[in-house]
């Protein structure tokens, strides 16, 4: 089902992902998606994250429809112009795959192949408007597609703790315009700035999932705070993740801060997207303790 019929019916919808694995089998990452069955509403499929090669996100949604799961296709502008973006998108629809999330994506230089030539032939709002011309039944050059046009639900992202926020409210509206039909936020670790953040877009009327990554360690939350845009783990969970190394380790602390956080951040957004990176078995777990299941 579209995420936005779920939205449209009040559901507080909840979303987790995998990340396809470096190789061509791909039991590991259906494995990972069977300890979410029943749990999430849908699973993300990454797209190269972080600019690492990997095994293909439309691919990996094919499967995982196949079993029954309801992907989300995440679809970055980095390594595709035009062409095969709308092929690619095309292809999903012939899938059965509903939900998209459009991205502009890492920089090549970021990832495990530094001399790769970027593309951003598209960016994520005219990516957006790509689709768009597509569901009204034509190419982005004009040319009408022959048979049904293709029909998604389509999703964007925004960092709500970004500093300054304006230039992300800026480019939060033009998504909307493009056609964005809902938000995942980057990683979201203080809550006031959150809020804050709901409450300048409230009036866009577009529901929004607060984005979570489960923190592993000491090492993880300064790594984000100095290298993520727009992401800062605050002192006090820091020292939490210190005070007690061998229950950081197994993961436990990273579920309490994780759970603690999605019923702050519940009354003031319209989902949860849980980002594991890897860390999927955590995750029944964190929805047990957050009352979500």
């Amino acid at each position: 089902m579209e995420l936005k019929e779920l939205f449209a019916k009040g559901k507080f919808v909840v979303t987790s992902e995998v990340g396809p694995p470096k190789g061509w089998q791909i039991e590991k990452t259906l494995e990972e998606a069977e300890i979410l069955r029943g749990k999430v509403d849908a699973i993300n499929v990454t797209d190269n994250q972080s600019s690492v090669m990997r095994f293909g996100a439309l691919a990996t949604c094919h499967f995982l429809k196949d079993r029954g799961f309801e992907p989300v296709f995440q679809i970055t502008c980095r390594d595709r112009n035009r062409l095969a973006l709308q092929s690619d998108i095309l292809n999903a629809a012939a899938f059965g795959i509903e939900n998209l999330l459009l991205l502009t994506g890492d920089h090549p230089l970021l990832g495990d192949h530094k001399d790769a030539k970027p593309v951003f032939d598209l960016d994520s709002v005219s990516l957006i408007h790509t689709v768009k011309k597509l569901e009204d039944g034509s190419d982005l050059a004009g040319n009408k597609l022959e048979g049904e046009p293709p029909k998604f639900c389509l999703g964007a992202v925004v960092s709500p703790c970004a500093e300054p926020l304006e230039p992300q409210l800026f480019k939060m509206e033009k998504k909307i315009k493009a056609g964005a039909e809902f938000f995942q936020t980057q990683a979201v670790y203080e809550v006031d700035k959150f809020v804050k953040f709901m409450e300048k877009v409230k009036n866009f009327g577009i529901p929004i999932m607060a984005g979570i990554v489960i923190l592993k360690s000491v090492g993880m939350a300064k790594y984000m705070n100095e290298n993520v845009a727009g992401v800062f783990v605050p002192d006090n969970l820091i020292e939490e993740l210190k005070k007690d190394k061998e229950k950081t380790k197994s993961g436990q602390t990273g579920i309490e801060i994780a759970a603690r956080l999605i019923k702050e951040l519940k009354p003031y957004c319209q989902g949860i997207h849980l980002m594991p990176l890897g860390w999927n078995d955590k995750v029944p777990a964190i929805l047990s303790q957050a009352g979500l299941i």
